[in-house]
């Protein structure tokens, strides 16, 4: 199954993201073909452990694709999608990769192994985690995402007055300012911004949904209208949802023909949410 929307270049495509990549290098060549890459890739949690759901305790199952295969595969897993990431990048292009502990160290790692330049590592704080079971541990409610520049040459791209209208707020909601004063031109590493909204679920739900928000941001922090954006974990679809309502470009690929489905439905009702009364998408 693919999408297209060659108006708003939109592409959506349900198969491996590696065989997919190195089409795209081979067609495109060390040009690349994106300016940004928003990546959600699998977290390797699925192994047994427990969560709450709707008020229950369940195990953390999200599918075949989330379980750990040892850290050795896994981390060689990491590094060859990143390395094909990294090929289809334009020059001065930009890497945005979600994760928790259980695969964000190796994600770091492999981007230093590969020479990607590391920008920042975003805190995103969730306001209403899921509870502390166990009581053994402190309560998840982080996860980290890193920015990355395709090399140490890179000119990346900054929308530095962008992020200080979606960002200037952010601080109080993190740093009491009474005590930790902040100087007006500095601006957060940790965003608080609250799971998918229940709209965001409407034609289903993906077990590692991001929120439209997080994608958003991070889009107009590092891209202009009218630029492309990879996304090689598609999942439900948000990066494409995301590009579509900020008029980028995009490129999507997905594993399971299910969530394929989910994101090209929600693509087409965040296209046609968009047009005039009466208008259909060209």
């Amino acid at each position: 199954m693919t999408y297209h929307d060659d108006a708003r270049q939109i592409r959506l495509y349900h198969g491996n993201s590696l065989e997919l990549l190195d089409a795209i290098y081979t067609k495109y060549g060390d040009d690349g073909r994106f300016d940004t890459v928003f990546a959600d890739p699998p977290y390797f949690l699925s192994n047994g452990g427990i969560s709450c759901h709707a008020g229950r305790m369940v195990k953390v199952d999200k599918g075949d694709w989330d379980k750990s295969r040892g850290p050795e595969l896994n981390h060689e897993f990491n590094l060859e999608w990143l390395k094909r990431c990294q090929r289809v990048l334009k020059p001065n292009g930009t890497i945005w990769v979600s994760g928790t502990h259980h695969v964000i160290f190796s994600i770091g790692f492999a981007m230093q192994q590969l020479g990607f330049k590391i920008l920042n590592d975003i805190a995103w704080e969730k306001p209403n985690p899921p509870p502390n079971l166990s009581c053994r541990y402190f309560t998840h409610s982080t996860e980290t995402v890193l920015w990355a520049a395709k090399s140490e040459k890179s000119k990346h791209v900054f929308n530095y007055q962008e992020m200080r209208k979606v960002t200037g707020k952010q601080m109080k909601t993190v740093w009491r300012e009474e005590e930790f004063p902040i100087g007006e031109e500095e601006m957060p590493l940790i965003w608080t911004m609250p799971a998918p909204s229940n709209g965001e679920k409407a034609f289903g739900k993906h077990p590692t949904q991001k929120p439209v928000a997080l994608v958003e941001r991070c889009i107009l922090a590092s891209t202009q209208p009218g630029d492309m954006v990879l996304d090689p974990f598609l999942g439900g679809g948000t990066t494409a949802v995301a590009c579509a309502r900020l008029k980028r470009g995009c490129v999507g690929i997905e594993w399971d023909k299910d969530y394929a489905r989910l994101a090209k439905a929600r693509v087409e009702d965040e296209i046609l949410s968009a047009l005039p009364l009466g208008r259909t998408p060209k």
